[in-house]
């Protein structure tokens, strides 16, 4: 009856499609607006798909920016005015599903097409682009120099643009090979869903009123959940107002970061606008596949407190994925697998000479390149909880390389090939976007221990501050050589950015654990994640990344990894052995308070290693 044919599939014709859409919702004719709306998107799909398979991320970014409405006015169209609806629960959940972390998924899977049909003219192009993105790195920290300002942005200008050409080249390059994948559909994802498990996308949107005036229409942004189980049973919750949920998260964020503090009033709080609504839909003893959104990405909701004044760690098994999409890139081939790598206390002043500089170079340099007043004050300190770690790790991994000390450097992490596991023990950073700020004192062991807290921690003053850096560069780990930048080594600085750590070489990498603070923090990117480390080595290509939320405890963080690494090597999931581990701590009066055993979470596949 609603079926319109037209011939053109122009972004013009889905636009009236959907404004069709929204004049049947304003007449209460939700069969109207969820036939037109239907063949609208059909239409944008088909675009998404044509946009993001070339180009660089940039570009990628800006195509999805022009149909976020459409997520927002679909989710609407369900919750809002449907919400009994059958059809537009499957409609919203499809798009969801379809487009919530699509970027991420489109450049790992593009990264991926052309690993294997390498030809020499793109590993050439390839290395440009490595080399490309650590001179920006490089250059990021190294500051202004002997440069003036002006040369130093056309110099950061000059090499942003050299490594989106590139990016942009390879991914039309990758694009030549692309397979045929699986649809994305309700039904696939539902399939790959073990028993006794349910899907929880959580999304962040705007509820769309067809019926309000035109500049009024969108609402402020909400929360809501969508539930999936094996047997294609669908939920949905809006779960209120984003603002004060997100106000609430922040506060537990700060506050769980204390040991001293009672931390279950808040955390009692939270549970009860976020999963305890969720709770109400589950059946008993569910593991919860949970792909939160925007500011949730930075919680652990296992340090959340049900309403019988429990955590859900002790009741509840939580992996974390960027979204269900996930699903469907389970159980791939992997390559051939290398010995596991471990690299832990790095000299953080000295890194073992390479051979395109002599030690007595590097020495040289450090004493003629020291870094500017601000950033020398940015010192990494020994962290020797991590040297226990790594002598107790090393002999459960069978041929494990172990790198510590001087030995410990970009270099040798840049150049290792798929290990089976890639355990990192170090500092770990995220710096603020901000022009300036006050240096802050706080030297301890923690294992994000700066001299500058990170949570206020300014970007250098002595370069331009640039608001559109990519913010892949202010993420990173801090290896051998990083509080002298191994004497100016545009190769190997000490300091690997994620933007660099994206360029790894992590292809069937089972597990990386990064052993340090704040490695999941970053950017956040609503549908689309946190733009950090573990977005970073989900691109470089490993299937599960053990991240950490805040600073954690050096001695706390080594009892937790060898625990976890016995639960994990005696064949016990990747997920299950964290939850375990976790527990034991809980049960520990040293480490009872969530601060020692919250911070860290398990992002990607949750099953036993192959």
């Amino acid at each position: 009856m609603f079926q319109l044919t037209l011939g053109a599939d122009h972004d013009l014709v889905s636009s009236s499609l959907n404004n069709l859409s929204a004049f049947y919702q304003s007449q209460g004719n939700s069969e109207g607006a969820i036939s037109f709306l239907t063949q609208g998107l059909q239409i944008e799909e088909r675009h998404l798909k044509i946009n993001l398979g070339i180009g660089a991320e940039s570009q990628k970014q800006s195509f999805l920016a022009t149909i976020f409405a459409t997520t927002d006015s679909t989710i609407s169209l369900h919750l809002q005015a449907a919400p009994n609806n059958p059809e537009a629960a499957q409609l919203a959940f499809t798009t969801l599903l379809r487009r919530k972390g699509i970027i991420l998924d489109t450049q790992t899977n593009s990264l991926q097409r052309l690993s294997q049909n390498l030809t020499p003219a793109d590993r050439t192009q390839l290395e440009k682009l490595t080399e490309t993105r650590s001179q920006l790195a490089t250059l990021y920290y190294g500051g202004l120099g002997k440069l003036t300002p002006e040369q130093y942005k056309t110099r950061t200008t000059e090499l942003q643009a050299k490594a989106t050409q590139l990016e942009a080249d390879l991914n039309n390059r990758s694009a030549e090979f692309k397979q045929q994948t699986q649809s994305v559909t309700i039904e696939a994802i539902q399939s790959q869903i073990p028993t006794n498990t349910t899907l929880v996308e959580l999304i962040r949107y705007k509820p769309y009123n067809s019926k309000a005036k035109p500049g009024d229409r969108y609402g402020n942004p909400h929360y809501a959940a969508y539930l999936l189980t094996k047997d294609g049973k669908i939920d949905a919750i809006d779960l209120g107002e984003a603002a004060p949920i997100d106000q609430l998260a922040a506060k537990f964020r700060r506050l769980i970061q204390n040991p001293s503090i009672d931390i279950k009033p808040i955390a009692r709080q939270l549970d009860a606008i976020l999963m305890q609504p969720i709770r109400a839909k589950l059946a008993p003893n569910q593991h919860l596949l949970l792909s939160p959104d925007s500011y949730l990405n930075l919680i652990p909701f296992a340090a959340l407190v049900d309403e019988n004044n429990r955590y859900l760690l002790e009741t509840t098994e939580i992996s974390y994925l960027s979204s269900g999409r996930d699903l469907l890139h389970r159980n791939k081939t992997s390559p051939t697998l290398q010995p596991s790598l471990i690299l832990a206390n790095p000299n953080y002043q000295t890194a073992i000479s390479t051979p395109s500089q002599p030690q007595s170079e590097q020495r040289a340099n450090q004493r003629s390149n020291q870094r500017t007043t601000d950033l020398s004050k940015f010192i990494f300190s020994p962290l020797p909880g991590t040297a226990e770690e790594a002598t107790a790790i090393a002999p459960k991994l069978s041929g494990a390389t172990l790198l510590t000390e001087a030995q410990a450097t970009e270099t040798a992490l840049k150049a290792t090939r798929s290990p089976r596991i890639l355990h990192i023990a170090t500092h770990g950073f995220f710096l603020q976007d901000k022009p300036t700020a006050t240096p802050k004192s706080s030297r301890s062991l923690d294992r994000a221990n700066v001299i500058l807290d990170i949570n206020d921690l300014p970007l250098p003053t002595d370069r331009p501050y640039n608001p559109n850096d990519n913010p892949l560069l202010r993420s990173g780990l801090a290896l051998a050589g990083a509080n002298t930048l191994n004497g100016g080594n545009p190769d190997s600085d000490g300091i690997l950015t994620a933007l660099e750590a994206s360029n790894l070489n992590l292809r069937g990498t089972q597990l990386v654990v990064l052993s340090a603070c704040e490695t999941g923090l970053g950017d956040i990117a609503n549908g689309e994640g946190v733009y950090g480390l573990r977005r970073a080595f989900t691109l470089a290509g490993a299937e599960t990344q053990l991240i950490s939320l805040w600073k954690v405890s050096d001695n706390g963080t080594k009892d937790l990894m060898v625990n976890y690494y016995d639960k994990l090597l005696s064949g016990t999931g990747r997920s299950q052995s964290l939850l375990e581990t976790q527990r034991k701590l809980l049960a520990d009066p040293q480490y009872r308070h969530p601060y020692y055993w919250a911070p860290f979470i398990l992002s990607g596949d949750w099953t036993p290693l192959h």
